[in-house]
C-alpha cells in the first residue's frame, strides 16, 4: 500500500465524514480545540480499549486509576510545574503575534512568508521581543470567591495523579514491587501556537503509564546480579533480577508492539533515544518513538526511566513517607555480616560519586535498603490518543485510481485501518429494499452483529456507492444480502483493502469477525 495522505486530505476527510470538528465553528471556532464526531469518538474509543486492554485487562502487574482533572496546587509545586513547566515565547512587536521561539523557523516555513532579516516575524518580517517564559498551565479558582488562595490549574499531564495516589493503590491492592499504575484522561496546555491539525492542542488525552520497579541496588541485595542490557535478555517475558536499563527496554519494545498490532507498519516509526544534554535532570534514560506525519517526523509517544524523582518530590513536599517495605529485601540484608554490609555501602557509594551524586546521600539510602525499605523507581510509557489517532489516520489514508471494464477512471478513497481501531467493523446491504424478505433477512442480520459489534446499516444508492462510502471511513468488511441468503444462509462478504468477495455463512463471518477483533 502506498501512502499518499497530506495533512490537508486527511483533515478533509475526517470533516466531511464526522471523525474530527472544529470546536466551537459555529462562532469560529476556538484554536487549538478540536471535536470528536460519532466516527471519531467511535476510533478514539477503540485505541483507548486496546491500550487499556494491553497495559492493564492482560497483565496481572498492572491496575488502573481514574483521578481528577484538579487536584491540589501544591502537587504541581513538587513536580515542577508551577516554577519550569514552560515554553520560550516571542511576541512580534509589530503584529504583535505570539509563537514560540523553537518553531519560528517551522511557522516561517508554512507561512512562505519572506522575514525582513533573519530572526524576524515569520508573519509580517517584524522585529521580535527575546524569548520568555510561558507556563503552559490553565489556571482556574476553586470556590466562590477568586481569590490567589483558591488559585488550581487543570492538570497538564496524567502522571503527577498517579505519583499522588500511589501509597492508596499500593496498600489496598496486595500487590508488590514491580508493579504499575495506569492511568487515561484529558490533560491541558495552554500551547503558544497550537498547530498541525490535533497534533499539538491544548487539550488532549494521554494513557500514561508509571511502572514501579526496585532500585537496582536493591534488586543486588535480593538475587546477587544485576540483569543489564550487556547481558542480552530475553525481554519476552519479565524478570525480577532485571535493572532499570532491561526494564526501560523492555517497555520500549511493548509499546512498539502495541503500535504495530494497532496498523502502524514498523517501518513509519523510529526510535529516538535523546542524547545526555537532552535529558530531564532527573531521567537517566528517554526514547521518544517518532512517526513521520505529512508534516515531518514528530513524537508519538515516550519512554522514560524517571529514576525515584517524582515520589521522592511529593514526599519532600507532603511530608508523607513514599517508601515501600520489602520483605524479601530485608532477609536479604539480614543474611549479610557487618564487613559485608560495609562493603556493599562503600560500592554504592563510589557508584553514586561517579555519577555526580553525593556518596553520604547514598549511605543514608544503603541504611534504609538494609531495613527492607526504599523510594520505588519509575518507568513512565507516556502515549497521547489524539496523536496516535492522526497517525493511524495519516498512514492508513490512501488514493486509488480504478479503472473499470469500460476504461472509465474512478477515484477511491480509502482508509486501511486496522480492524481494532475501525470506528465500524461491518456494515450490512440488503442487496434490493423493495422485496421484504431480502430487505428483512438483512436487518435481521444486521441486528445480530450491532449487538456484538460495531456495525452500520446502509440502503441507499447502488452497491458500489454505498461500498465507496464504507471505504473512505475504513469499514473491514461490507456484507451484501440477496436472494441466494434466503435460499442456502450465505451472503457477500466484500473486504476492504483487496475488494475480493467471498460467500461465508454468518457463523463462518462471526469466527472470522471475532479472531480479527482479538488482540
Amino acid at each position: 500500500m502506498a501512502n499518499t495522505s497530506s495533512l490537508d486530505a486527511v483533515s478533509s476527510l475526517c470533516k466531511r465524514r464526522g471523525f474530527i470538528f472544529h470546536s466551537s465553528e459555529i462562532y469560529g471556532g476556538i484554536n487549538g480545540f478540536w471535536d470528536y464526531g460519532p466516527l471519531g469518538c467511535e476510533m478514539k474509543r477503540n485505541i483507548k480499549g486496546a491500550w487499556w486492554q494491553s497495559m492493564v485487562r492482560d497483565r496481572e502487574d498492572v491496575l488502573g486509576l481514574d483521578a481528577t482533572i484538579i487536584m491540589h496546587p501544591a502537587i504541581w509545586k513538587a513536580s515542577g510545574h508551577l516554577d519550569t513547566f514552560s515554553d520560550p515565547m516571542c511576541t512580534c512587536k509589530e503584529c504583535k503575534k505570539l509563537m514560540r521561539a523553537d518553531q519560528i523557523e517551522d511557522i516561517r516555513a508554512e507561512v512562505a512568508a519572506k522575514a525582513a532579516a533573519n530572526g524576524g516575524c515569520p508573519y509580517c518580517g517584524g522585529e521580535l521581543t527575546e524569548p520568555r517564559p510561558f507556563n503552559l498551565m490553565f489556571k482556574t479558582v476553586v470556590g466562590p470567591v477568586d481569590d490567589p488562595s483558591n488559585v488550581a490549574y487543570l492538570r497538564p499531564e496524567t502522571a503527577q495523579a498517579i505519583f499522588a495516589q500511589f501509597l492508596n493503590v499500593y496498600s489496598t491492592s496486595r500487590i508488590s514491587v514491580p508493579f504499575g499504575i495506569a492511568q487515561m484522561g484529558k490533560s491541558f496546555r495552554n500551547e503558544v501556537t497550537p498547530r498541525n491539525y490535533t497534533f499539538r492542542s491544548r487539550e488532549f488525552e494521554q494513557m500514561e503509564l508509571e511502572f514501579f520497579i526496585r532500585p537496582d541496588e536493591a534488586v543486588e541485595l535480593i538475587y546477587g546480579k544485576v540483569t543489564t542490557m550487556a547481558d542480552q535478555p530475553d525481554l519476552s517475558v519479565p524478570q525480577k533480577e532485571w535493572g532499570w536499563e532491561v526494564w526501560h527496554k523492555y517497555w520500549v519494545e511493548q509499546r512498539k508492539s502495541w503500535i504495530v498490532r494497532c496498523g502502524l507498519p514498523k517501518d513509519s516509526f523510529v526510535e529516538y533515544w535523546q542524547k545526555p544534554d537532552e535529558l530531564a535532570h532527573y531521567a537517566r534514560a528517554c526514547v521518544d518513538i517518532e512517526y513521520a506525519f505529512p508534516f515531518g517526523q514528530q513524537e508519538l509517544e515516550g519512554i522514560a526511566a524517571r529514576s525515584d524523582f517524582d515520589l521522592t518530590q511529593h514526599q519532600k513536599h507532603s511530608g508523607k513517607s513514599m517508601e515501600v517495605f520489602d520483605e524479601p529485601l530485608k532477609l536479604a540484608a539480614a543474611k549479610l555480616d557487618d564487613a559485608a554490609k560495609a562493603a556493599f555501602a562503600d560500592k554504592v557509594a563510589a557508584e553514586w560519586q561517579s555519577r555526580g551524586k553525593d556518596p553520604e546521600a547514598a549511605r543514608a539510602f544503603v541504611a534504609k535498603l538494609f531495613e527492607g525499605r526504599y523510594i520505588p523507581h519509575v518507568i513512565e510509557p507516556s502515549a497521547g490518543v489524539d496523536r496516535m489517532m492522526l497517525a493511524l489516520l495519516c498512514n492508513a489514508y490512501e488514493e486509488q485510481k480504478l479503472v473499470d471494464d469500460k476504461g472509465k477512471e474512478d477515484l477511491r478513497v480509502v482508509l486501511h485501518l486496522s480492524p481494532m481501531v475501525a470506528p465500524v467493523k461491518v456494515a450490512v446491504f440488503p442487496l434490493v429494499k423493495n422485496k421484504p424478505e431480502v430487505y428483512n433477512k438483512a436487518r435481521e442480520i444486521f441486528e445480530y452483529l450491532r449487538k456484538r459489534t460495531a456495525a452500520f446499516w446502509d440502503e441507499g444508492g447502488a452497491i458500489g456507492r454505498r461500498y465507496r462510502r464504507q471505504d473512505e471511513i475504513g469499514t473491514p468488511w461490507c456484507i451484501t444480502v440477496d436472494f441466494d441468503t434466503l435460499a442456502d444462509g450465505t451472503f457477500t462478504v466484500r473486504e476492504r483493502d483487496s475488494m475480493q468477495q467471498t460467500r461465508m455463512t454468518l457463523e463462518q463471518f462471526k469466527a472470522m469477525l471475532d479472531d480479527a477483533l482479538i488482540f
